[in-house]
């Protein structure tokens, strides 16, 4: 990668809110995962590196906190968000944050600062 080359594209989002209507995060057992398809706002020139990272999560205070969130099948144009727990774990909700930094596609198309 040329570091005049280098873009960087970042969000967040509310992943699910499962207490409000008993959803399987919250009301569930065993293995469980939530996936959300996320999508670059420019297409970058090779696979980025993404990272995501928890911004809130509300978690039961009756079992133990076993959580997992990772990016899954990242392409050019975006990847999944998900986000994991299991065994007897009660998840509420939770929200995530990403950043990804690639090569860019075309240099001229990108808002540089």
């Amino acid at each position: 990668m040329s570091s005049h080359t280098i873009g960087v594209d970042q969000g967040a989002l509310e992943l699910f809110s499962d207490f409000q209507d008993d959803g399987e995060m919250w009301a569930g057992s065993g293995a469980r995962k939530v996936s959300r398809a996320v999508e670059f706002s420019e297409a970058f020139a090779a696979q980025p590196i993404v990272q995501v990272s928890l911004t809130m999560w509300d978690i039961g205070s009756d079992s133990n906190a076993r959580v997992e969130i990772r990016a899954e099948n990242v392409t050019q144009t975006g990847f999944d968000l998900v986000f994991g727990t299991w065994s007897d774990t009660r998840v509420a909700r939770v929200s995530a944050s990403w950043l990804a930094i690639g090569e860019v596609a075309d240099p001229e198309q990108w808002d540089l600062y």
